[in-house]
């Protein structure tokens, strides 16, 4: 037991010496409770149009799916938060996470030194890592591991630094002493599914994917167009939308990132819709290089850009 705790505590060391500002370890158990809400999620038909949801359904439960023998998650954030805001009433606004470089670009080689770490503490272990891809289930492992409590938006919390961080998974068959799960500290507090524009958040803890900005301006494919009951709530995103933590009190706690790559490019926040939808392929392809950005392609941007500037045009119209 002494020498499980005395690795479990050298790998905790070295992952906030790798950069990652938050830790936690869970026992590698399937995850029945989480995965019977997740099913119900996918039967309601939350998940929208993201059929990928739906395939390895078995490896969301259980981890072992994705790694036999696996006796441990272990479970890291990653802060992002720069001290950098959207002027008011901006139209064309990127939702913070996107400011800088993508995360998938950042974490993966944050995760792969760990894995090694993992692999030389316990030499014969094996390690398989995730950060937002592949069929697991991030935030319950996030919230096993003691790194934060899922909050009524559906982000994780914690008291430190709030929401703004990113999670990353390493699986492993090292034998790690588990941390205890925190504590739930939203209480009554509703301002999340107060605030959600399109009314997303149907109940505490539950998205609906279909009516989320988010999902819409990213994840639906460039020839899908939004629908009126959202276009006509996006409240100036052109990318995104941060209003359920922008309006979460425990995000008065935000901590700066000690990684620059997350800093806003070229100090940027916001998009120009008309200069979008002007903007030429080989210029996207270069000025959105390793940025989230790319990921529902210019059409995509170009898309959500019309759709502003045709809000804008409607709100013009109906005040004369």
């Amino acid at each position: 037991m002494s020498d499980r705790r005395t690795i479990t505590d050298q790998i905790t060391e070295a992952a906030l010496a790798c950069g990652f500002d938050a830790v936690g370890v869970a026992r590698a158990e399937p995850c029945d409770e989480a995965w019977e809400h997740y099913r119900t999620w996918i039967d309601r038909g939350y998940h929208g149009a993201l059929s990928y949801m739906e395939r390895n359904i078995d490896a969301r439960r259980d981890v072992s799916h994705l790694l036999p023998g696996a006796r441990s998650v272990i479970v890291v954030a990653k802060n992002y938060y720069t001290p950098h805001i959207h002027p008011d009433g901006a139209v064309g606004k990127i939702a913070r996470y996107a400011w800088g470089d993508d995360y998938h670009v950042v974490l993966p080689p944050m995760l792969d030194e760990l894995c090694q770490i993992v692999q030389d503490l316990v030499p014969g272990s094996e390690t398989r890592r995730y950060t937002d891809t592949g069929p697991v289930l991030e935030k319950e492992w996030a919230v096993r591991a003691g790194v934060g409590w899922m909050g009524k938006n559906g982000n994780i919390l914690r008291r430190d630094i709030g929401s703004w961080f990113f999670l990353g998974v390493v699986i492993t068959t090292a034998d790690l002493e588990p941390n205890e799960p925190m504590d739930d500290y939203c209480g009554s507090c509703t301002a999340c599914l107060d605030a959600c524009p399109t009314k997303a958040i149907v109940e505490p803890m539950v998205v609906d994917a279909t009516k989320c900005i988010s999902y819409w301006t990213i994840e639906m494919k460039p020839d899908v167009e939004i629908p009126l009951t959202v276009a006509s709530n996006l409240d100036g995103w052109v990318f995104g939308c941060d209003v359920c933590q922008d309006v979460c009190p425990w995000n008065r706690f935000q901590t700066p990132t000690s990684e620059e790559r997350f800093s806003p490019r070229e100090g940027v926040t916001v998009l120009n819709p008309s200069d979008l939808v002007d903007l030429q392929p080989d210029v996207f392809v270069e000025r959105f290089r390793h940025s989230p950005l790319k990921r529902p392609k210019l059409g995509g941007l170009q898309r959500n850009a019309r759709t502003l500037l045709s809000a804008a045009t409607v709100d013009d119209a109906d005040r004369e």
